[in-house]
């Protein structure tokens, strides 16, 4: 990767800016943690490019990457910057992605993009709903979701192998959020294939299922609202009209789509990565095995070592400021790297080594895998508890759980921003 930068013309036009790292270079989306570690050494704010090619700044140390997360000055949403004009720099990745622009609303609108005072509402009104007590309630459910998929593995085995991520992972995680957010099971399915479009970033498929699960959500809610229950939608529901309607209906179809597309996706990549870095780490294995009790802080440090959430959201300057010497101006992009902040020397003794009791029982979260500040992920004590309970019922049912062949990595996705396994095979054992 060079660290030699030369103008260019950026996306759209304006003032030339530097060339630097790309988001789609080919090292990056190969090994983002020995690339984004290689930025993170030449600098703590590094100039280069978003995945449609406008200008960013990478921000690559621990320390900076937290300061950002919390920082008021950023804003997620580039219209808030005072004397903001044109157009929405973010409207870029809408047209590569093909998404119909009536319906773009639903992914630039997401609580993940919004800034206050909506999104302290917003999180107020979901947080009603998305209780920790909620959240502990399911852990039962979680347990007995867990064992019928482990029973049915056998089952699904071909050539004595068994993929994890289709058979345990995903439909594992689908199932939890559906079920806490209230949709049918009958739609799980569905709901996985959206997701996967999603993901994907493959216009042609986007283009086609975005607008019918946008339909889908509205059509939910309105079942819903006509016969309430005591699932989070339902809550929402109640929310709204206790609000005097401030929570709009496309805000809640929006919600719906966080809650359900982010929320299982997070948890399946962190039980189908933490899995790959167990039985590729066996001193690791064998210390979880013999004290399962340390699954909480084992789920933390596989959080940090192979969580799949690699950046941030873009964050915009509102005001010209300095990241650790730096200058920012007013409306420039800037990308928070989570990956090469969890793995920053200057804060973590030996970070590439992954080890399970790094982070003391007790103390404060000390990795950024779920972000940090007032966007700090809303589902990180569900998937904390999926990972625990997924890896423990997993691990006591297959003993001899090991990898059916060669090394896991040779089957990763390659997507920027993302850390995640397209399958994961294993023998069960006898």
């Amino acid at each position: 990767m060079s660290s030699t930068f030369q103008d260019v013309p950026p996306a759209g036009g304006g003032a030339a800016c530097p060339a630097g790292p790309h988001m789609m270079d080919p090292d990056l989306l190969a090994d983002p943690f020995g690339g984004y570690g290689r930025l993170r050494e030449q600098g703590p704010v590094v100039r280069g490019r978003f995945v449609d090619g406008t200008p960013v700044w990478f921000v690559t140390r621990y320390d900076d990457v937290r300061a950002v997360l919390r920082d008021p000055r950023f804003v997620n949403t580039p219209s808030h910057v005072p004397g903001a004009q044109g157009a929405d720099p973010r409207e870029g990745m809408m047209e590569l992605l093909k998404v119909p622009e009536h319906l773009r609303i639903y992914l630039l609108g997401s609580i993940l993009d919004s800034d206050p005072p909506d999104h302290p509402r917003l999180r107020r009104l979901v947080t009603r709903a998305f209780t920790a007590r909620r959240i502990l309630d399911l852990r039962p459910a979680i347990e007995e979701i867990a064992d019928r998929l482990l029973a049915e593995l056998p089952d699904r085995a071909q050539d004595g192998t068994v993929d994890l991520l289709e058979h345990y992972a995903y439909p594992l995680s689908i199932r939890v959020i559906c079920r806490l957010v209230g949709i049918p099971e009958a739609d799980l399915d569905r709901w996985r294939e959206w997701g996967g479009d999603l993901v994907s970033m493959r216009p042609e498929r986007l283009q086609h299922s975005f607008p019918v699960m946008i339909d889908y959500c509205h059509r939910l809610i309105e079942h819903r609202r006509a016969a309430l229950t005591d699932d989070l939608l339902s809550e929402l529901i109640r929310a709204q009209d206790d609000d005097g309607g401030r929570l709009s209906d496309t805000e809640m179809v929006t919600m719906v789509l966080t809650l359900v597309l982010a929320g299982h996706e997070t948890s399946t990549h962190l039980i189908g990565n933490g899995t790959a870095a167990l039985l590729t780490h066996p001193d690791q294995l064998a210390r979880l095995r013999q004290d399962p009790a340390l699954l909480p802080t084992a789920v933390h440090e596989l959080m940090r070592w192979c969580g799949s959430v690699q950046v941030a959201r873009l964050r915009y300057a509102a005001e010209d400021l300095e990241i650790a010497g730096t200058r920012i101006a007013r409306g420039e992009a800037v990308q928070p790297v989570l990956v090469s902040a969890n793995f920053d020397p200057r804060h973590y003794t030996d970070p590439d080594r992954l080890h399970l009791t790094r982070q003391p029982d007790g103390q404060a979260e000390n990795h950024v895998g779920f972000g940090h500040g007032i966007h700090y992920c809303l589902g990180a004590t569900l998937a904390r508890q999926e990972g625990e309970v997924a890896l423990a019922r997993l691990l006591a049912r297959y003993p001899d759980l090991a990898l059916a062949a060669g090394d896991p990595e040779h089957d990763r996705a390659r997507l920027p921003g993302s850390w995640r396994l397209n399958a994961l095979r294993l023998r069960l054992g006898t």
